[in-house]
């Protein structure tokens, strides 16, 4: 039975994700249309500070852009500090 149990631990630790994904929560909501006609989540703040999901920059002020394109990214959130790798 104990080696039923280490295989049985083994094959669970081996199909398991080797980083587990964070949830990420955004402070602030909303979104805009951007020039493709494409609803975009405006920039925002996360609680942690971790990168959320489809972020494609980091602004000046702290909060993460979902910008499609460069042109105009965190404009009001004093300009782009970092591009993300997508």
């Amino acid at each position: 039975m104990k080696t039923l149990s280490v295989i049985t631990l083994m094959l669970l630790l081996v199909s398991m994700p080797t980083h587990a994904k964070k949830h990420v929560e955004l402070i602030e909501q909303g979104s805009y249309i951007n020039s493709e006609g494409q609803s975009i989540h405006r920039p925002a703040h996360t609680q942690n500070n971790d990168v959320p999901d489809g972020a494609t920059a980091r602004c000046r002020d702290g909060s993460y852009s979902f910008s499609a394109h460069h042109r105009g990214t965190c404009s009001r959130h004093g300009g782009v500090a970092e591009w993300l790798a997508s």
